[in-house]
Order: C-alpha cells, then sequence, then structure tokens
C-alpha cells in the first residue's frame, strides 16, 4: 500500500483512538488494533551510551518498545557477519583471496568468466558477479550450487573484481564458504566468533546466541496497514525455511550446500543496546575481537565508484569495504557501518572514526514504496 494512502486512512476512516501507556493506537473499524510505529536511536561513544530515544509500540498494541528488545536488524547483519569472517582470517583459517570453491568443496564460477576464481574479497565488496535475480532464499534442503548453476545468477558483462552491484545472495556464499572452511553451522561460528565474546544476546533466525526465552521478547514487524511482516508474537512453528517436504529440523541442513537457511544477509535478531557494543568495537578498531590489520582491511575502501565501475543505485552506494558501508556527510565527514531495509524496517548503524561517535536507529512499519536512505540524517 502506497504511503499516502496508509496516511489517509489513518486521518479520514473512522478509527477510535485506544490509549494505553501513553501510546495511541489505531482501531479499524474491523477490530484491529494498528499499534503505533516503533522509533529509537541510540548514540554512543567507546565506551558508553552517550543518549537514548525512544517511541512507539513493539508490533503488539500495549507493549512499549524497549531499546533491549530484539529486532531483525536486515542488511546490517552481513557487517556482523564480516566480523566472523575477519576473525577467521586472524586465526588463518581463511583467505579472503583464495578461490572459495577449495572451501566449499564445489565449483563456484560465473559462466561467462570460467577461469576467474570467486574470492571472500570479492564476495564481501560485491564485485563478484553474483546477483539478485534468482532467489537467494533456499529451503532446509535447498543446494546453493544449483542455485548458483543458472546463468541469471551471474553478471555476464562484467568479469568478477571489475563491478560493484550490491547483492543479498553473496552472503549465503559467504556462510557456505566458512563452513567449509570450519566444519561449524553459520549461526554457531557467528555465535562463537562475534556474539558470545561480547556478551551479546543475539542470533541469526533465533538459533544460536539467543537465551532461551529471547523469541518472547522480539519486536514484531508490521506493515503500515497493521499486516504482519516478520516475527509475530508468539510462539513460532518455524524459524528457518522448511524443507521440502514440511521439516524443520535443523538436521537437514548440510554444512556448505545450503548458508541460506539462517539468513546472513538479514536475520539477525539483536537489540539496539547490543548493536550499540558492535559499534564500540569499530570505535575501538576491532578491539577485542580483530587485529588492527583485520580491521583495516575490513574497513577500508575495497572498491569506490568513479562513475562508471558499479551500480550505485542513484548514489546510494559511493564506497564498500568488506561487509562495511561507507558514506560521506553534507560536512565531508567519513562514517562507516551499514543500512538495514526489510519487512518495513528501515535502520541505520553507523560510526565515525574520528570523532569517536556513532549511533544506531531504526524505524518499523515503513511503507515499502518510501524513498530509501541511509537512516543517516532521518528514516523514512
Amino acid at each position: 500500500m502506497h504511503r499516502r494512502r496508509v496516511m489517509r486512512l489513518r486521518l479520514f476512516l473512522p478509527l477510535a483512538l485506544l490509549l494505553q501507556s501513553g501510546v495511541v493506537s489505531a482501531v479499524a473499524p474491523n477490530g484491529k488494533t494498528i499499534p503505533q510505529e516503533a522509533s529509537i536511536r541510540i548514540d554512543f561513544d567507546r565506551s558508553s551510551i552517550t543518549s537514548t530515544s525512544l517511541s512507539g509500540e513493539a508490533g503488539v498494541a500495549g507493549r512499549l518498545v524497549t531499546a533491549d528488545d530484539p529486532v531483525r536488524v536486515a542488511s546490517i547483519s552481513k557487517l556482523v557477519g564480516a566480523l566472523a569472517v575477519m576473525r577467521l582470517v586472524d586465526q588463518g583459517k581463511v583467505d579472503l583471496d583464495r578461490d572459495v570453491s577449495d572451501y566449499l568443496g564445489w565449483r563456484l564460477r560465473n559462466p561467462s568468466f570460467p577461469d576467474t576464481p570467486i574470492t571472500l574479497r570479492l564476495l564481501l565488496s560485491h564485485r563478484a558477479g553474483i546477483r539478485d535475480k534468482v532467489d537467494y532464499i533456499l529451503p532446509l534442503d535447498g543446494e546453493l550450487s544449483t542455485v548458483l548453476a543458472n546463468p541469471a545468477a551471474w553478471d555476464s558483462a562484467h568479469a568478477p573484481g571489475t563491478y560493484f552491484s550490491y547483492s543479498n545472495l553473496n552472503s549465503p556464499v559467504i556462510a557456505a564458504t566458512l563452513e567449509g572452511a570450519t566444519g561449524e553451522r553459520f549461526d554457531k561460528l557467528v555465535a562463537r566468533l562475534v556474539l558470545e565474546p561480547l556478551k551479546l544476546d543475539a542470533c541469526f533466525n533465533w538459533h544460536a546466541g539467543c537465551s532461551q526465552n529471547r523469541r518472547a521478547q522480539a519486536v514484531t514487524l508490521l506493515r503500515p496497514n497493521g499486516d504482519l511482516a516478520k516475527d509475530a508474537a508468539g510462539p513460532e512453528a518455524c524459524a528457518l525455511v522448511p524443507a521440502t517436504d514440511g521439516s524443520c529440523d535443523p538436521d537437514r541442513y548440510i554444512l556448505a550446500r545450503n548458508g541460506s537457511a539462517f539468513s546472513p544477509q538479514g536475520g539477525l535478531r539483536i537489540s539496539a543496546h547490543d548493536l550499540a557494543k558492535i559499534g564500540q568495537v569499530m570505535l575501538n578498531k576491532g578491539k577485542p575481537l580483530l587485529s588492527r590489520t583485520a580491521f583495516k582491511q575490513m574497513t577500508g575502501e575495497a572498491w569506490g565508484f568513479d562513475g562508471k565501475n558499479g551500480d550505485d543505485v542513484k548514489g546510494y552506494f559511493t564506497s564498500y569495504g568488506l561487509g562495511v558501508h561507507r558514506l560521506r556527510d553534507a560536512k565531508g565527514r567519513l562514517w562507516i557501518g551499514h543500512v538495514g531495509e526489510a519487512y518495513s524496517l528501515r535502520a541505520g548503524f553507523w560510526m565515525e572514526m574520528k570523532a569517536r561517535k556513532g549511533f544506531v536507529r531504526y524505524v518499523t512499519m515503513v511503507d515499502e514504496f518510501a524513498p530509501v536512505g541511509h537512516c543517516f540524517d532521518r528514516c523514512p
């Protein structure tokens, strides 16, 4: 539904107003209660939270949102996954410039450029040539090699390493690569390498890393009209995409063959407070997780737009590191972090290294046709 249409519905339909704990929720004529959108911003420096502002409901009428509620942060997940990659680089378990086929156990190539290896460096910086023209969400028993055998999954015009184009499908390949290199499932790997050392109650697709009752505290993501987008309140039958026979047994997942089930491209559930702790790691140049060298590789420019070497999405992308979005503000100051945009959530996670400050912000119930943005100056 278009944003303006939603606004007209809210303004002109005969809605009753339900006042709960100082939050006004709309009640439609059919009796459906539409919670107030959630909005959160946390500012932080290297060692502390400097300010917190929040308003609205956690996708459930009468339940005020808090900065400790886990929420699906969409593509900000990519940065957290990149931290896991760089920890493995530090440990000598993976090489950024090695052919990922060596880790996967199956050959990965762009059919148009069969002699050019695909590497983690290219995947993390969206220069591998993989495109989102095929479905990157696989069932538990799905095979990533089958998806990537389709020429539609690849850029046939540009050789790997020569062109930037943001693609979610890179993330399952990265996840499968890490699994092949370590013999450990992606969600468990990120929990062990990133989430648990920082004492974060967070996880990918409600699996390893989250405490037993964490799912019940989730922010339910809704569309502007109140329809469910993700993470319904109450118990959930299957947090993964079931296998083709309907099974939700995680044991159906095969290491290094699927990569998608735990949603490495966007499935991290984490609170704003816990995400700020990751931001403090970034402000401390990777400490205590990364070496100075690994952090520099991760956050430095792997790609910069020169007018013809990538799809900048009308200025949305101008510079990118390894799982790290880079942008400059109106004053020319460089910020590193990532955006998140899915299931009617818009989010921004940004750090300014020279000033040693950063912020996390997100809003829910954003219309899908709202203009895209970095959630920097504001969220839609």
